[in-house]
């Protein structure tokens, strides 16, 4: 079966028709919205972060409240920038959370995409070299010292006067399996490969740095099979997990129609545009009758590829719009999963 979980920006704004004014009443809400969507059934409840921007920016503290509030779902991120962070605080930080939550954090990193600041992580302290004007290998550094303390290695020389031994220390505290539920966030299909020869999950969003005039499902399809088939030749012994970000919204009242009904006119197909200095494919929105949205999500070939499917949410509609939104959206794949894989789904896109 799928796992469907909410991924939420955060976003709070005092103006008219915001259900959310402020950054408490964003944090309030989003631990709120767990516990409702917990109870709905949902698997995973993630968060994007951005910095220098009025949305969720510090993810641990909110997952740790969320998991000391729930008990079932997942927790997780998607995604931290990680040319914003310090690899061995965030190793303590999201081992803690883990520990918390009783080994329920996914977390989701990778370079980040646009944002509101101007090289903001330079801001934080950290610098890329001259030869990385976009911090992307300043990105994949900072991820490869996190993974290595998170599982364990050595990170500093022990203080005989303090320990009574020579050698080296590990950060603390520890969570075993949490190196097994790092994910990466890919947009493009040679990341993915990249991301199988780490040893990562996959999280590829609605949106891919790269277009080859191919329906974006399509696209994303060829995405997975190659890391799919990239991470079998590295020999890994654990199965991958596969999530895909889709925006769905069922029609299924009132209030759903009069903010949502006309822009499924719009939103209904891919779009295509500049983004970073080359193409980019956005991927279609699923607005409509849920009966309608089980034939079309049922086509999608990465969404019938994936294991777990990262619904967005319009988080400033506050917590019963989507606690509502997400209890039709479980509904809506309980019947997806129950129909058969069309023929051209089904075909190797490699």
């Amino acid at each position: 079966m799928t796992k469907i979980g909410f991924l939420s920006f955060g976003h709070w704004r005092d103006v008219p028709g915001s259900r959310v004014r402020s950054a408490r009443e964003a944090l309030v809400q989003a631990v709120d919205l767990a516990v409702a969507a917990e109870e709905a059934g949902v698997d995973g409840a993630y968060f994007r972060v951005h910095h220098f921007a009025p949305q969720q920016a510090a993810p641990f503290p909110l997952l740790s409240a969320i998991a000391a509030r729930t008990s079932r779902i997942e927790i997780g991120t998607g995604v931290i920038d990680m040319r914003y962070e310090n690899p061995l605080y965030m190793a303590e930080e999201a081992a803690a959370t883990d520990l918390i939550s009783g080994g329920r954090l996914q977390l989701g990193v990778s370079r980040g995409s646009p944002e509101t600041a101007l090289a903001g992580y330079q801001q934080f302290g950290y610098v890329p070299d001259a030869g990385d004007p976009n911090g992307a290998d300043l990105a994949r550094a900072h991820t490869s010292v996190f993974r290595r303390a998170i599982a364990g290695e050595p990170m500093a020389n022990a203080n005989p006067q303090m320990t009574g031994m020579a050698g080296s220390l590990p950060v603390f505290p520890l969570s075993e399996t949490l190196p097994d539920r790092i994910w990466w966030g890919a947009g493009t299909r040679a990341t993915a490969e990249w991301t199988a020869e780490q040893g990562m999950n996959l999280m590829s969003s609605t949106l891919l740095t790269e277009d080859t005039g191919v329906p974006f499902d399509e696209l994303q399809a060829e995405q997975i099979a190659r890391f799919r088939s990239t991470w079998a030749s590295m020999g890994w012994e654990r199965t991958p997990r596969v999530s895909v970000s889709r925006s769905i919204i069922p029609i299924i009242d009132d209030e759903s129609r009069h903010y949502f009904g006309v822009r499924a006119q719009v939103e209904g197909r891919d779009q295509v545009g500049h983004l970073d200095g080359g193409l980019a494919r956005f991927g279609r929105s699923y607005i409509g009758e849920p009966e309608a949205l089980v034939a079309e999500l049922a086509a999608d070939r990465a969404v019938r590829a994936a294991d777990t499917v990262l619904v967005t949410v319009p988080n400033q509609l506050g917590v019963d719009f989507n606690a509502r939104l997400l209890a039709a959206v479980k509904d809506v794949f309980t019947e997806v999963d129950g129909t058969p894989v069309p023929a051209e789904a089904t075909r190797s896109p490699l």
